[in-house]
This record gives structure tokens, sequence and C-alpha cells, in this order.
């Protein structure tokens, strides 16, 4: 079985350590989600990361608690500072046993624990390359993190009355079929692949 646990560990530091090389100058940098900086990817990742971490221990939460506020003076450091919360929720002893309570998602929930953690790991994923297209560097998601994430993503519904403004993702696009991974993911999330902030 699949260890979700142990690729989103991974994908969280990944994305923390592209997450680190953040300088104050990049914070106003576009990003491909539509309308958002970097520092406004970074505020949405933060209290996501909050949330998660919360979710796992199988109490309910109502949507304020994953409204984003705007990142303080030390962005790097606060985004961190969610991933350490984060992991540590996701590594306690029982955390598969428990239903996650998401009010973002669907009716809420309670959702079962290894497909709320896939949420949170395919969503790590794609930011990644978000943060990584904003600042014009590679993407730090390894091959197999991104094959790993592909059918996952491939699940989210993709229907007008699920995707469009003010929803998590916008409608999939197209990408070739021998693409790479990662390429796919981010295309049936609905970003392309091909995207540049210039």
């Amino acid at each position: 079985m699949v260890d979700i646990i142990e690729l989103n560990r991974r994908s969280v530091q990944a994305t923390v350590d592209l997450v680190a090389t953040i300088k104050p100058g990049d914070l106003d940098r576009p990003t491909p989600c539509a309308g958002w900086a970097v520092r406004d990817l970074l505020a949405h990742q933060v209290v996501q990361n909050h949330g998660f971490a919360f979710a796992a221990s199988g109490a309910r939460s109502d949507l304020d608690r994953w409204e984003p506020s705007p990142v303080g003076d030390d962005p790097v450091e606060e985004y961190a500072a969610s991933a350490r919360a984060v992991m540590d929720a996701f590594a306690a002893d029982g955390v598969l046993d428990r239903g996650f309570y998401l009010p973002e998602i669907r009716d809420g929930g309670p959702f079962p624990a290894r497909m709320a953690i896939g949420f949170h790991f395919v969503d790590c994923v794609v930011h990644d390359w978000d943060f990584a297209k904003a600042l014009g560097v590679p993407a730090n998601v390894d091959e197999d993190l991104a094959e790993a994430a592909l059918p996952v993503a491939a699940k989210v519904p993709d229907t007008p009355e699920t995707r469009g403004e003010g929803r998590a993702f916008v409608a999939g696009v197209p990408a070739a079929d021998d693409a790479p991974a990662l390429d796919r993911v981010v295309a049936l999330l609905g970003r392309s692949p091909g995207w540049s902030a210039s």
C-alpha cells in the first residue's frame, strides 16, 4: 500500500526547501494561480497547512479557520512553521484511523484520512510547481512524487459545478499523453504546463 504520509512529508519538505529561496523582492511576482502573487500563494499554503494539521485531530472546524491572513515580516519561516505543524500532525499515532473534517471540500466530511492526506499531498505538489514557475526555477518535485500525484489529481471532479472562479481549481487543460508526469498533474488541475510569468 502507498505510504501517503511519507509521500506527503516529502512533498511538503520539497516545497519548504523551494520556499526557503524566496527573497522579499519575489513576493509580488505573479504565479500561475490567477490573481495571486507569491505572497498570496504563501498565505494560502500557510493556512492550508495549519487547517489540515487541525483536521488531523479529528475535530470539526468552520470556514473561518481556513481563511488566509497576509504573511508577516518573515514569510519563509512562517511557511516553514506551518509545514512542521502539518508534518507533525500527520505523523501522530492513530492519524490514519481518524476522519478529517475539511469544510472547503464538498460536504465537509469527514473524509477518510488517506483520502484527506492525499488532497494535501496533491495540493502541495501543484503549489510547488506554482512557486517554481513564479520564481523561474525548476519545480522541486521528484518524478515518483509526480507519478503518485497523477491518480489523485485525476480523481478531482472536472465539471462546471466543481471548477471555476471561487473554487479550488479551474477546468483542466490538455496535456500530451507522453508529457512528464508533473505537467500532466498540473494540466489536470487547470494550469498550462508552459505557463510563464513573462
